[in-house]
């Protein structure tokens, strides 16, 4: 693949498929793992523990989580629920593997959710971008940091 190497304050605009709508901007964490559920989280501090994930010990409170999907049992949605009551959840996910337990986290979180986009976004946003997700009009700003 030709990796297009971008500056800091260009503007990167994917289009996708709406999961969950709203509009929520922040930092991009971006993980190319499956985000981990029924022990491989701490949901009170909003915190990755699964011991071989490339995020253990890493937040994403507050952050615009960027990844492949999610792995892991039915209680996915419980952790993450769990999450958003804390105010620990992530503020909005963008993931390529669409998957019951990732579209059911997004919904339990309530947040806006974008998968299905015209680029694979785990190639063009990295770690402490700013990005918007725009859930109802299923896009995704990134201004790469």
């Amino acid at each position: 693949m030709n990796r297009v190497i971008r500056r800091a304050g260009d503007l990167v605009i994917l289009r996708g498929r709406k999961v969950v709508g709203g509009r929520a901007e922040g930092e991009a964490l971006v993980t190319h793992d499956t985000v981990p559920g029924w022990g491989g989280v701490n949901p009170v501090q909003g915190v990755i523990t699964e011991v071989r994930h490339e995020l253990r010990g890493v937040s994403f409170a507050g952050k615009i989580l960027v990844c492949r999907g999610a792995k892991g049992s039915s209680g996915w949605s419980a952790m993450y629920h769990t999450a958003r009551l804390a105010g620990t959840a992530p503020k909005a996910l963008v993931f390529n593997e669409m998957t019951t337990k990732i579209a059911l986290g997004a919904v339990v979180m309530r947040i806006p959710s974008v998968t299905d986009l015209d680029r694979d976004p785990l190639e063009i946003i990295e770690t402490g971008d700013w990005v918007v997700v725009d859930g109802d009009a299923a896009t995704v700003t990134v201004e790469k940091r």
